[in-house]
């Protein structure tokens, strides 16, 4: 099989697994390692090394057309439970036939901004949250491929956990 992925068909946005929160746009967080740059004898030069399982500050950002009341209800100090459901067009070459692939994000979240936006007569408000992430799980096509749990030292990448070396080596699981 030949399968093209083409584009985001369509997505919703849920708060605590059910609660539809409205119509946005998502920036998903990058995944970033944190990294130290390593130079001395037996280096010809420098290069960055990644801190394994661990990562920079990630954002997760929600677009809206007009403020909303969950827009400003995201803006409690509190963790917010989010989950982003797409379906990915994907085209299979071979046979010229398409199909909706599920994509799922999941984060654990804390505000960092909440933007009401502007006020002008016939216009989107470019309202808008950005969300600290301590916590994303990513699926595609059913299968778990990403989750990054800062605050439990979890790191697992198709299905392989980097980080349960370095929680044994602290005393853990």
């Amino acid at each position: 099989m030949n399968r093209i992925p083409e584009k985001l068909i369509n997505f919703r946005a849920y708060e605590g697994g059910s609660q539809f929160i409205g119509l946005v746009d998502a920036e998903l967080p990058d995944l970033e390692p944190m990294t130290e740059t390593v130079k001395g004898a037996g280096v010809a030069g420098e290069y960055d090394s990644p801190v394994i399982g661990h990562y920079q500050a990630m954002t997760l950002s929600l677009s809206w057309r007009t403020p909303t009341g969950r827009l400003l209800g995201l803006a409690a100090p509190k963790i917010h439970q989010l989950d982003l459901r797409g379906a990915i067009q994907e085209q299979d070459a071979a046979n010229g036939t398409y199909r909706a692939v599920p994509l799922r994000v999941t984060v654990n979240c804390t505000p960092k901004n909440t933007k009401p936006g502007k006020l002008e007569v016939g216009s989107p408000t470019d309202s808008s949250n950005e969300f600290d992430v301590t916590y994303i799980k990513i699926w595609y096509d059913g299968k778990e491929y990403i989750e990054i749990d800062k605050l439990n030292f979890i790191c697992k990448i198709d299905g392989v956990d980097y980080l349960a070396a370095v929680r044994l080596a602290l005393g853990g699981q």
